[in-house]
């Protein structure tokens, strides 16, 4: 399994999940694991997700957020886990 890491953050706003959720979707990149909160009005979220339903490249799943990101007006950063996994060992 292809997994990423997804990081969202910004000021908070409805239906962010949603919007973000829905990309994912389209994209045919499943959730398997969700975190979110709101701290003073800015919204954070991490996602670990599986890659391996999309038949994109990760820098054409990178450039289809683009759109979400200008939308939403938000920070939305995609990292490969193994390379995330691979900065934090000790």
């Amino acid at each position: 399994m292809t997994k990423a890491l997804i990081s969202v953050s910004g000021l908070d706003a409805t239906g962010i999940i949603a919007r973000v959720a829905t990309r994912l979707s389209e994209l045919n990149i499943n959730i398997l694991d969700i975190s979110q909160t709101i701290l003073g009005g800015y919204f954070t979220m991490m996602m670990v997700v599986d890659l391996d339903g999309a038949n994109r490249s990760f820098e054409e799943i990178d450039q289809a957020l683009q759109p979400v990101r200008d939308e939403l007006k938000m920070a939305i950063h995609i990292q490969r886990m193994d390379i995330f996994d691979a900065m934090h060992r000790i």
